[in-house]
């Protein structure tokens, strides 16, 4: 089996059926068929074939990227002008995704990035919650110590899953320098998923507070990539 058919397989089994705590919402791309059609396109034409890849986790999805298109860190514009696949059923713009590729495109392109390296995450389903406007927003697995309790066996599991894909332990790389990383370390040294983790600040955190220093941040993270 392919690891595109096991990224399918997986995306398409993911379900919580938990308790959350009031207010908090589960965000799961998976149950639009639009959606699982768009991943197929994806995934199939990246990652059809058994190479092992290094996996890159973020933190869960968010409502503009992977929320929106089942696909981590990659909004419709990405998808349409980076990944010639064409989707104009809805339109997405996040700002990590456009940094992303900003890098992938830096590193190689498209196809030489995702020929090495699978992005996911450590919570493989989001969450939102109501702003005081009544506006849903995002809502991170580690920002409530309920929710955090919640979907801790959820987490465990499908990060086991994740692990027997055809990916090279060796190394996981981390999105987020505060709690993303201090929690999957944890968490690994309980379980033992990988070998080492390297820990790059969240492109969130780079265009939300760092954005004049973006093109250092390219380069850093090519450069940790390119160094393994």
């Amino acid at each position: 089996m392919s690891l595109a058919e096991q990224i399918l397989l997986f995306n398409d089994d993911l379900s919580f059926h938990g308790d959350l705590p009031a207010g908090i919402k589960i965000l799961n791309p998976f149950v639009s068929s639009d959606v699982r059609d768009l991943t197929k396109s994806f995934y199939r034409k990246y990652y059809h074939d058994n190479q092992p890849r290094y996996i890159i986790l973020g933190i869960n999805p968010g409502r503009f990227g992977a929320g929106a298109t089942g696909i981590p860190f990659t909004d419709t514009v990405r998808l349409n002008e980076m990944c010639g696949i064409h989707f104009q059923k809805f339109r997405t713009y996040e700002p990590s995704s456009a940094y992303i590729y900003d890098m992938i495109m830096r590193y190689g392109g498209v196809r030489e990035f995702y020929g090495k390296f699978l992005f996911s995450a450590v919570c493989p389903l989001g969450f939102t919650n109501d702003n005081d406007k009544g506006r849903a927003v995002n809502f991170n697995y580690y920002d409530n110590a309920s929710l955090l309790k919640s979907v801790y066996t959820f987490i465990v599991r499908t990060m086991k899953q994740q692990a027997a894909f055809a990916i090279n332990t060796d190394v996981c790389f981390c999105l987020g320098t505060g709690k993303n990383d201090a929690f999957l370390r944890k968490l690994n040294a309980e379980y033992r998923f990988f070998k080492n983790i390297i820990t790059l600040e969240h492109p969130r955190y780079i265009m939300q507070y760092r954005a004049r220093f973006k093109d250092v941040y390219i380069s850093k993270y090519v450069e940790t990539f390119k160094g393994i």
